[in-house]
């Protein structure tokens, strides 16, 4: 009998895979605690490269079923998914996406619509990276300042050092972290 398992995936820390989880609920799927794989990686890291995802293989045999809730939760580049999917295919392993309405992902079906669909996910991520450079150069030609600011200067953490503070004393006084003093420690002021 084929086993049901969830992949759910997000890239931060400070996001949560709760609603994945309570999306595949929501659809039917009572999937036992211990095959749902939760696991927070960049989707731009390769499936095959995360460690989650491996475990995860290792735990699934041939005649089970993959649920992910969308198809970016695979990845983002349109060659990794679809190589992801081909490679669970040859495992004897379905792929069920429930933003595609269910499709099984290793179905001749499945396999167009993820095709079309994770080329316009690359796609639109592609722009969204093409704008967001282009509005960068667009402030910094404008003189407007990027980056983080600035916590302290080699003037203030050198004159503090002068009066004979320690490493932890400055980085106390001026409220940064002591890698920032120690970074500013040796440059002159």
């Amino acid at each position: 009998m084929a086993r049901t398992f969830l992949y759910s995936r997000v890239s931060t820390n400070d996001q949560t895979t709760t609603n994945q989880i309570q999306e595949v609920q929501a659809a039917g799927f009572d999937i036992p605690e211990y095959r749902v794989m939760e696991e927070t990686v960049s989707g731009s890291t390769c499936a095959s490269e995360r460690k989650g995802f491996q475990k995860l293989l290792e735990r699934m045999e041939q005649g089970d079923v993959l649920v992910v809730t969308k198809l970016d939760r695979l990845g983002r580049n349109s060659i990794d998914v679809q190589s992801t999917v081909k490679m669970l295919e040859t495992k004897g392993i379905r792929v069920h996406c429930l933003a595609l309405g269910g499709a099984d992902l290793t179905s001749p079906a499945g396999k167009m619509v993820m095709s079309v669909l994770s080329s316009v996910a690359e796609f639109e991520r592609d722009l969204l990276i093409e704008r967001t450079q282009a509005g960068l150069q667009r402030a910094q030609s404008q003189g407007k300042a990027l980056g983080r600011p600035v916590a302290t200067s080699a003037k203030e953490v050198q004159a503090l050092k002068a009066e004979g503070q320690s490493q932890s004393q400055v980085a106390q006084s001026l409220g940064v972290s002591l890698s920032t003093v120690k970074r500013l420690w040796s440059k002159a002021a």
